[in-house]
């Protein structure tokens, strides 16, 4: 591989991939730690909710939830939000 003035050497760029990838894989551990309190959370909320003689789940809020999701990443925030959601509370 040659190099010029602007392209960083090879062992710079494979360096700097290494340490990217660390970040991102601890930007992961972070990332699922939160999905497991979501899921707490959720869960807690449902309980109350039947608890007060309501239903395990809010229709109304789960929307809010997705359109929070898909105005912030498109398509693949719905998918996001559906996948949060379900782990939160089960299947329909």
């Amino acid at each position: 591989m040659t190099t010029t003035a602007d392209t960083p050497p090879a062992c710079q760029v494979d360096s700097r991939i290494d340490t990217l990838r660390t970040d991102i894989t601890a930007i992961d551990g972070e990332i699922l730690t939160l999905i497991d309190r979501r899921i707490e959370l959720s869960r807690e909320v449902g309980v109350l909710r039947m608890a007060a003689g309501g239903t395990r789940l809010s229709l109304a809020r789960e929307q809010v939830i997705v359109d929070r999701f898909t105005a912030a990443l498109g398509a693949d925030g719905t998918a996001l939000a559906m996948l949060l959601l379900r782990a939160g509370r089960g299947r329909l």
